[in-house]
């Protein structure tokens, strides 16, 4: 559509439409004026709005839909975002009118008439009516859904009827809904031009491989775009009742384990070390760090391990669905990777040299290291010859980090497999070494062990730089521990990962990577926390 130019909306005057609701959309009138400064307003003040960094030029409306059972409509929009540095976003909005003036005050948009009934049009997922004509359309899909809109269901989910509805809580780019306390609705907000990585993945672990350690899939709604392409707008699992996540689970332990330090009068000076990505059994662990850290968090890490292995496995084990079969390693995959890290690489040193000034103590020593040895960084990410690697890509997770596992007793469930936030949907699809989401996994625990000191410092009577020596030992303990269980189960299974050395190549490179890409977050966010990624890096470039 044309763009639309903003313009001020009178919230004291609403407009008066004399037209009825179900054909609102199609008045041109109307949508000038909710593609207004109001709109705007709004969409920037949401929690899942990704572009609070740049400057929003316009708004313009790129598709809408009916969302409807029987009489009753709801809109589903897709507004195209568009910004003053020439790129545009997608969002997910869907609308309802209300006429009750103590209805959902904090989320209303634009105050309209329609047919000389005043209300408001605010986003419909705060009303119960439409959350229920969601989730009773996908309990009611037929097998072969042919119209635009489309609703699916797995099998698993029958013999059902809505009981209950409400927001599950503060996520950030997304909003999922709880329904009879049972299933969990992710309304994608970020809408990209493809079936969303999300769906793929959680239909095919839990449709296809039966993999127990992920919420199972129950059904989805998407719709053809004008030019045919299929566009995940949500997605159903069913609710894993659990105690949290796993990043706050290790938060908790860690906290005793650093404690530990002090009750048991450790000397942290003679606490002997390992070497780094050696592969370890608990037996293997000495009886001077099973003392300090006990054996319930090693035990967690080897089930963890398991976890994500079998993950893997389900993964690496397709050869009908081309979307899902390993492949090889290859000349257009390296060019790929090569030219996107190169250009990540660039931003993060704009950045860091940017944000000196905000840097202090081993932050700002560690910092000056990373440009200093800009060029071997550089070097590193283009020393990636792919006729060396024998090992296998799979799909993979992607995005893989202690928030995105829940502990339920002693187990792990795996969830949101959207990928990389940073990432175009085509590149989170890519086929990669599956030990990038073991790095990942890694690099969430250096994280939890650094904002555990960072979380409890007035806590504990040794120093920072006393901790973090601590710490670093603590992380090679948990990385070789995890290979120890992870290796072996995946080569039981056959999935190719690689000779040692490759893997050892493949983990120092994704660590780097993964690290190079948290440092842009937490120079831009929380400065203090920069020290945790140009840890990270440093441990890397000097080992």
């Amino acid at each position: 559509m044309s763009k639309k130019n903003s313009q001020a909306v009178n919230l004291k005057q609403p407009y008066n439409f004399d037209i009825r609701w179900e054909e609102l959309m199609e008045n041109e009138d109307f949508v000038d004026i909710f593609l207004s400064d109001v709109l705007e307003q709004y969409i920037v003040k949401q929690r899942w709005y990704g572009g609070k960094s740049s400057k929003l030029k316009y708004v313009e409306l790129a598709e809408y839909f009916r969302i409807q059972q029987n009489e009753e409509v709801y809109y589903g929009l897709i507004l195209e975002v568009n910004f003053v540095e020439a790129f545009y976003q997608h969002y997910f909005l869907p609308i309802a009118f209300v006429s009750d003036e103590n209805f959902a005050k904090d989320d209303r948009i634009l105050p309209i008439s329609i047919q000389n009934q005043k209300g408001f049009i605010i986003d419909a997922i705060n009303l119960e009516a439409f959350r229920r004509v969601v989730f009773e359309r996908i309990l009611s899909a037929v097998p072969k859904d042919r119209t635009r809109v489309q609703y699916k269901k797995s099998s698993l989910f029958k013999d059902s009827k809505y009981e209950s509805s409400r927001f599950m809580g503060m996520e950030q780019s997304n909003t999922s809904i709880v329904y009879n306390d049972k299933f969990v609705l992710k309304f994608f907000r970020r809408i990209y031009a493809d079936r969303n990585p999300d769906y793929e993945m959680s239909r095919f672990l839990s449709e296809k491989k039966d993999f127990k350690n992920t919420p199972a899939y129950l059904g989805s709604m998407q719709i053809k775009d004008h030019e045919n392409t299929n566009i995940t707008i949500a997605l159903m699992n069913e609710m894993v009742p659990n105690d949290g996540d796993a990043w706050d689970y290790m938060l908790k332990e860690l906290h005793k384990v650093f404690s530990n330090l002090e009750y048991k009068s450790i000397d942290i000076g003679q606490l002997p070390h390992t070497e780094t990505f050696v592969r370890l059994d608990i037996r293997d662990i000495p009886p001077q760090i099973i003392d300090w850290v006990g054996l319930n968090v090693f035990t967690k890490i080897q089930q963890l391990a398991k976890r994500t292995a079998e993950m893997h496995i389900a993964l690496g084990s397709e050869f009908e669905d081309t979307a899902f079969t390993p492949t090889r390693f290859n000349g257009d995959y390296t060019v790929w990777l090569k030219n996107r890290l190169l250009y990540q690489f660039q931003n993060r040193l704009n950045a860091v040299e940017n944000n000196l000034h905000k840097l202090d103590g081993l932050a700002l020593e560690l910092a000056n290291v990373f440009l200093d040895k800009k060029n071997d960084i550089r070097k590193r990410f283009v020393d990636f010859d792919w006729t060396k690697l024998k090992g296998e890509r799979l799909r993979v997770h992607g995005d893989y980090h202690l928030g995105q596992i829940l502990v339920k007793d002693d187990d792990f469930y795996i969830l949101d497999f959207e990928g990389e936030p940073e990432s175009t949907i085509r590149d989170r699809k890519v086929k990669q070494p599956p030990l990038k989401d073991v790095a990942g996994l890694f690099r969430s625990f250096h994280y939890a062990i650094y904002a555990t000191i960072f979380n409890n410092l007035d806590n504990y009577k040794h120093t920072q730089t006393e901790l973090f020596e601590a710490g670093e030992i603590l992380y090679q303990y948990f990385i070789g521990l995890f290979l120890g269980t992870y290796v072996v189960e995946i080569q039981n299974a056959n999935i190719n990962i690689g000779y040692q050395q490759e893997r050892i190549f493949l983990l120092k490179y994704s660590l780097l990577e993964k690290a190079v890409y948290e440092l842009g977050y937490e120079l831009n966010s929380r400065p203090r926390w920069a020290v945790i990624p140009l840890k990270g890096i440093s441990n890397i470039i000097n080992n």
